[in-house]
């Protein structure tokens, strides 16, 4: 089997899917190689992430692992949304092929983005944790649960 049950899952019934129109951070990746592209929105309220919905054109993958990101963040500090990991997203699903990878490296590149779109927002100093955060920056976990 190539894909686990919960990327099947998450890619036909993917959770959070949309746009928050008033949405506290927006963050948008892609890669250009397969040409996928995320666009994540939070409503942060005191520090807590209380809602994030997500648009992703991509592969079935990317949904996936989109889909599995806004579950893994929501309700969640964001301290505890800087520290997800697309390991922790890959996973979270059982596991990806390789050449999927990439798929959740940039739902966790989503997310920073959206909370580095927060931060400057509000004016905040940026965590360390985001503080050189470069999407285009090529730094893929490769000790992953991967299959080939």
């Amino acid at each position: 089997m190539l894909y686990s049950e919960k990327v099947m899952d998450h890619f036909e019934h993917p959770r959070n899917v949309g746009v928050i129109e008033d949405a506290d951070g927006v963050g948008e990746v892609g890669n250009p190689v397969c040409g996928d592209i995320m666009k994540m929105y939070l409503k942060i309220e005191n520090d807590i992430i209380t809602d994030v919905k997500f648009t992703t054109f991509g592969c079935g993958s990317a949904i996936a692992t989109s889909s599995m990101a806004t579950e893994l963040i929501k309700g969640k500090t964001i301290q505890e949304a800087l520290e997800l990991s697309n390991k922790a997203v890959v996973e979270a699903l059982d596991g990806l092929p390789k050449r999927k990878i990439h798929c959740s490296v940039l739902a966790e590149e989503a997310i920073k983005a959206a909370l580095v779109d927060y931060y400057k927002r509000h004016n905040l100093e940026l965590p360390v944790e985001i503080r050189d955060f470069n999407p285009d920056a090529d730094d893929i976990d490769e000790s992953l649960p991967m299959e080939d």
